[in-house]
């Protein structure tokens, strides 16, 4: 089934976003428009998004900002700057942070369109956010029901404990960042909730504990990695 691409727009002038919003609608995208920087945050940290639109002159939160907050959560979500400045100083700080490209205004919106295309083109097919349901060594991990199961074993998992274990068991065998982790979790990268995962790390470690070469390792300067022993 092809879904559409869900875009996320945060543009403080009015027209504008919604000339943008009402054209990528017309192409068989899924838009949301939001006016400042900070509601753009708080709609990215509540929805999932294919790619994010962002002006970078924005009350609130400016858009370099803004794609530092998203990026702590999402390494590779594309993003795309919209400016009225022509600055080599933006481009090269848009570029610093991961842009994925840069458009000055006023521009086409046929090749915004073109832009945002080429970008999905160059991306990994695979989409593994939606996945709910994984095999971990000797255990049976069900997201959704929040169940993990070894043999006859079942443990109920609070919310937070497993959304953490989905996101260890989606970057199984790879190193999950920490500051990924709690922005996807908690919803911040702030000390004290940097302290509660810890705490949540150890309680998963304590449910794993009956596969032995099933184990969390810590991954001194970045985070975590879930790993199965051969």
């Amino acid at each position: 089934m092809n879904t559409k691409k869900k875009i996320l727009i945060v543009e403080d002038d009015t027209n504008l976003g919604t000339v943008l919003q009402d054209h990528l609608e017309d192409k068989n995208f899924d838009v949301v428009l939001k006016r400042n920087g900070e509601e753009g945050f708080t709609e990215f940290k509540a929805n999932k998004y294919d790619l994010c639109l962002l002006d970078v002159m924005m009350p609130k939160k400016d858009g370099f900002t803004l794609a530092k907050d998203i990026r702590r959560m999402n390494a590779t979500i594309p993003i795309i700057f919209l400016t009225a400045k022509n600055l080599k100083e933006d481009t090269i700080e848009g570029l610093k942070l991961g842009a994925d490209d840069y458009l000055t205004k006023p521009f086409s919106v046929d090749e915004l369109i073109l832009r945002m295309e080429n970008i999905f083109k160059r991306l990994p097919k695979t989409e593994v956010s939606t996945e709910n349901k994984f095999r971990l060594g000797k255990f049976e991990f069900d997201n959704n029901l929040r169940i993990l199961k070894i043999g006859p074993k079942e443990t109920k998992l609070t919310t937070k404990e497993s959304e953490l274990l989905k996101m260890l068991a989606v970057y199984l065998e790879k190193p999950l960042q920490r500051d990924v982790a709690l922005n996807a979790v908690w919803g911040t990268d702030s000390y004290f909730a940097g302290r509660s995962m810890d705490v949540y790390i150890a309680k998963l470690r304590k449910y794993l504990k009956d596969d032995p070469n099933l184990e969390i390792l810590n991954i001194h300067g970045t985070g975590f990695k879930m790993i199965v022993k051969k």
